[in-house]
């Protein structure tokens, strides 16, 4: 099944879409939902992102390749994390499925995307193990995690760097029904391929992330856990679009502004 988000009447609600239709729901996706019996073409809708989180968490270097490119882009260590490791972002960053990411005009030209899976909790958890934890995930997403490279090296708690306003676009749907073993993340440039990669082929994968991180704090319905992402980017330029797939559930696509001084 897929649950969107779109805006009607000034208000942004959620949606089920079937095929190219849109059936507007009342209630909790994540608990008690029904549809109202208006249906709407998924073209003639403006897509919202998908969930508001309660807390947006993100994996950090979670895939080989990304880890030694950005060893030597920002001076990190090389090495893999000895245990699951997780930072948080800003919903404010957060940003839809067709709207632009504004780069700040004071920005250098390494600004980068980042294609990545997104996790969305659908029952609050605490204390899972190895064979629960998965009873907790409502479903899955896209997020391009943008960065711009020269702040992520000054600023060390990365304000800026990753939560700038629109620096986190997210969507378009959740779909609940994904075949991780299959998933490729494709990331496309102006409508080239600059990437693809095999989505779970990560250093940690999600039931691991989420045993470890339980041990410590609740997920609750509606956070997400952004997963990672592989190799690296060109600069991102005034006028570009980036389109994040991930088969089986869609395309996010974003263009790109810069702002003038």
């Amino acid at each position: 099944m897929r649950f969107l988000r779109f805006k009607k009447d000034g208000e942004t609600v959620y949606g089920l879409l079937e095929g190219a239709q849109v059936y507007e729901l009342t209630g909790s996706i994540f608990s008690d939902y029904k549809k109202t019996g208006e249906i709407f073409e998924l073209e003639d809708v403006e897509l919202d992102i998908p969930v508001v989180p309660r807390t947006f968490y993100a994996a950090g270097l979670n895939y080989q390749t990304h880890l030694e490119k950005m060893s030597v882009a920002v001076g990190l260590d090389a090495s893999a994390p000895g245990a699951p490791d997780i930072g948080y972002r800003a919903n404010n960053a957060l940003t839809a499925h067709n709207e632009p990411v504004v780069i700040p005009a004071d920005a250098t030209d390494q600004v980068h995307y980042e294609g990545e899976l997104v996790v969305v909790i659908g029952k609050q958890g605490k204390y899972l193990t190895p064979e629960t934890a998965m009873d907790i995930v409502f479903g899955y997403t896209i997020g391009n995690d943008i960065s711009e490279r020269s702040w992520q090296k000054s600023d060390k708690t990365m304000w800026r760097s990753k939560n700038t306003d629109t620096f986190k676009p997210m969507g378009p749907w959740i779909e609940t029904d994904v075949d991780l073993k299959t998933m490729e993340t494709i990331v496309r440039l102006n409508g080239k391929e600059q990437i693809c990669f095999q989505t779970n082929r990560m250093i940690t994968g999600i039931v691991p992330y989420l045993v470890h991180m339980t041990n410590y704090l609740t997920l609750y319905p509606g956070d997400v856990i952004w997963m990672g992402t592989e190799g690296t980017s060109p600069n991102l330029l005034d006028g570009d679009v980036v389109e994040v797939e991930l088969t089986g559930i869609g395309t996010l696509r974003n263009p790109v502004i810069r702002q003038t001084p």
